[in-house]
């Protein structure tokens, strides 16, 4: 066991699939001899080599072409698209071969590979440094899309993205990098997709995010808590797949429901999330569910995020909202 911030155990997923798989390797711009924009991969390239560890131009729709023609071919690539605003040049081979090979083949291919994009704001970046449009690639069909809040589920999570036969975008929340640690394994281990972790348990409103903006959600519902009011808090990890049953026993038990997340709401994941809830808890819903979500702008520069982002204080309130008849 060693104490790992989030950035440390993806770097060290990183490693163990390097070392226990000769098909693992790793693309993209910097993340050799500069060992990634955030130093997720530093170190990989002395130990592994520039056959396994590749520096690319700047190119996205080239990294993931690359990377996609290496899985068909029977490697493991794992890409790295530096920022979320960056990811749109590659989008094209994301839509129009990654996600299809499998449909498109008949099964005799399978695309075997890891797009890694740091996203969100809340850290003072420039234009397209903040993005978080994770539904995007949530409605493209033969994609996984995974993120993490915890080092635990960083490290976990990746290894399992690497063993899957599938191609999953693994996103990455920046502003969780190096914002909290934990004792992680040393050795390898998986985390299931598909599963949703329930980090509080509660019984009078269910909170439900993803990424970074668990961080906003654990301290909401903490000073709730002093309020006496009871939250449970499920922190999705796996948008597609969306782990249904978790998320509606917590919504039956609880009767009320906000969905926290820092993409535009319109079109937003929480939006697919807030109608699964309408079709199967209908009857059981106390309160409508409500939003917490970034406004339908541009992300703003630095001196307008604490505006953009979901405060712990906009938190509060949708709960108090939904818990206006208790």
């Amino acid at each position: 066991m060693a104490v790992r911030n989030l950035a440390q155990s993806i770097t060290d997923a990183h490693d163990v699939a390097l070392d226990a798989d000769d098909r693992v390797l790793v693309i993209g711009e910097d993340v050799g001899v500069n060992g990634g924009v955030f130093r997720v991969t530093d170190g990989l390239l002395e130990r592994y080599g520039p056959d396994r560890v590749i520096d690319t131009p700047v190119a996205e729709s080239g990294i993931v072409g690359a990377a996609f023609g290496m899985a068909i071919a029977g490697l493991r690539p794992v890409a790295e698209i530096q920022f979320m605003g960056f990811s749109t040049p590659a989008y094209d081979q994301v839509i129009n071969h990654v996600s299809r090979i499998r449909n498109r083949s008949r099964h005799r291919f399978t695309c075997p590979m890891v797009i890694r994009i740091p996203y969100g704001g809340g850290f003072g970046a420039a234009e397209h440094h903040s993005e978080s449009w994770e539904a995007i690639y949530a409605h493209t069909p033969g994609l996984k899309v995974l993120t993490s809040s915890t080092p635990y589920d960083a490290k976990g999570l990746l290894l399992a993205a690497i063993d899957d036969p599938d191609p999953i975008v693994y996103l990455e929340p920046i502003r969780l990098y190096r914002a909290v640690k934990e004792d992680i394994p040393d050795e390898g281990y998986r985390v299931d997709l598909g599963t949703a972790a329930v980090r509080r348990t509660g019984t009078d409103v269910t909170l439900i995010t993803w990424g970074a903006m668990t961080k906003e959600c654990r301290a909401a519902a903490e000073i709730l808590e002093s309020a006496a009011i009871s939250v449970e808090l499920i922190d999705v990890r796996s948008l597609v797949p969306l782990d249904t049953g978790t998320i509606l026993e917590s919504v039956s038990k609880t009767g009320r429901a906000v969905i926290v997340h820092e993409a535009p709401r319109t079109g937003g994941f929480g939006g697919e999330i807030a109608a699964l809830i309408a079709e199967h808890c209908l009857y059981d819903l106390l309160a409508p569910v409500q939003r917490v979500t970034g406004w339908d702008t541009v992300f703003p520069l630095k001196r307008g995020e604490s505006i953009y982002l979901p405060s712990v204080n906009r938190i509060i309130g949708a709960v108090h909202d939904v818990m206006v008849d208790a």
